[in-house]
């Protein structure tokens, strides 16, 4: 650890984990329901509930919820309260899941909050706080991309049409004076479309030059001969980026506040823990993941994966409207009014509570 310690809102990630399917707001379909831990002897329920319902991704970007399972840190704070865990691969699933009632609290990407937001009008969920910032890289073929200009004319692949990496490698390709047709991939770049399980498969293959990718399928990648050529958190102020929020219905906002508070101290406890106790983090991270994916990371894919994540309370709420507006840009997203997504009450009251700074909402909060 540095001899000056940084905010603890901003966490340099020291270990890594395995991935379900895709990493910070990754797709697929189907979700995996999943016991919580055991509930200590004597505890309490909070607002007389049996549960919450808790999802996240199996994957490198949602650390926060991996390890804070793992050690019982959200049982801890629940008491009585049984944490129920579903665990996703697909941001459109999650989000069905949260307006369904099927979760309350979920850890998802940007672009599938952004769009379930918008697609509701703004009425069935908010973000309460940061997970993760940055993970997410262009990785080539060092034989046939040797510089960013070399990317013309090649196929990349991107994990879905939409998703935020989709978005994001599209507004660096116009930032080069590319022309790329957003839905069909067709232009100076062939944007192709490519689960981040198969995406591998297909640059061993030579099917795809490169990918706009987030961890842990970027090292992976790498793993397999591939060149960094770029890291996304250098286009952005500070290098931070969201990459990973925590949402809630609001519906359960409104009727469970104080069980929505204890998810984010334990969210916050996670965060602190995994700094003081890299090593044993990120053995903790493995073995959850190992359960929820049925596979471990091996050891060079696993620790630059987690080097590239920071864990952060914040949400850093600018960045996640910058997102919005490239997607806009693209031609992918009608703009959309974010005004109210935000509720950083509880949050700052947990922040509060540990001497912690107040996070911002970049003028998004709910009135």
């Amino acid at each position: 650890m540095p001899a000056t310690k940084p905010p603890r809102r901003t966490l340099t990630a020291l270990a890594a984990l395995p991935l379900l399917v895709l990493a910070g707001c990754g797709y697929g379909s189907q979700a995996k329901d999943d016991g919580g831990v055991d509930i200590a002897a004597g505890a309490e329920k909070i607002d007389g509930l049996d549960s919450v319902r808790i999802g996240y991704f199996g994957n490198v970007t949602h650390a926060t919820a991996l390890v804070g399972k793992q050690k019982g840190l959200f049982q801890k704070e629940l008491g009585a309260t049984e944490a129920k865990y579903a665990v996703f691969n697909a941001g459109p699933s999650e989000i069905e899941a949260l307006n369904s009632g099927s979760i309350d609290i979920g850890w998802i990407g940007p672009s599938p909050a952004i769009n379930g937001y918008a697609k509701s009008d703004g009425k069935n969920l908010r973000i309460i706080g940061g997970s993760a910032s940055g993970g997410v890289k262009l990785v080539v073929n060092p034989e046939k991309i040797k510089s960013s200009k070399d990317v013309k004319g090649k196929r990349i692949a991107t994990p879905q049409l939409g998703n935020t990496q989709d978005v994001a490698f599209l507004n660096w390709v116009a930032e080069q004076g590319w022309k790329v047709d957003a839905q069909s991939g067709k232009g100076d770049v062939t944007v192709v479309r490519s689960d981040n399980k198969v995406t591998p498969d297909a640059f061993k293959s030579g099917s795809v030059d490169g990918a706009w990718v987030p961890e842990p399928t970027a090292s992976k990648l790498v793993a397999q001969g591939g060149k960094v050529l770029l890291d996304e958190s250098t286009l952005w102020p500070d290098e931070k980026f969201v990459i990973t929020n925590i949402i809630v219905s609001q519906k359960f906002l409104d009727e469970h506040p104080k069980a929505v508070e204890a998810v984010l101290k334990a969210s916050v406890d996670t965060n602190e823990w995994i700094e003081a106790n890299p090593d044993e983090a990120k053995a903790a991270a493995n073995e959850q993941l190992a359960q929820d994916t049925g596979k471990a990371l091996p050891a060079d894919v696993l620790d630059p994966a987690w080097k590239s994540i920071r864990l952060t309370d914040d949400p850093l709420a600018a960045t996640l409207e910058a997102q919005a507006g490239h997607a806009v840009k693209a031609g992918l997203l009608e703009q959309p009014d974010l005004n109210g997504i935000y509720d950083l009450t509880l949050l700052n009251k947990v922040l509060k509570a540990k001497g912690e700074p107040a996070v911002d909402d970049a003028g998004l909060g709910a009135q």
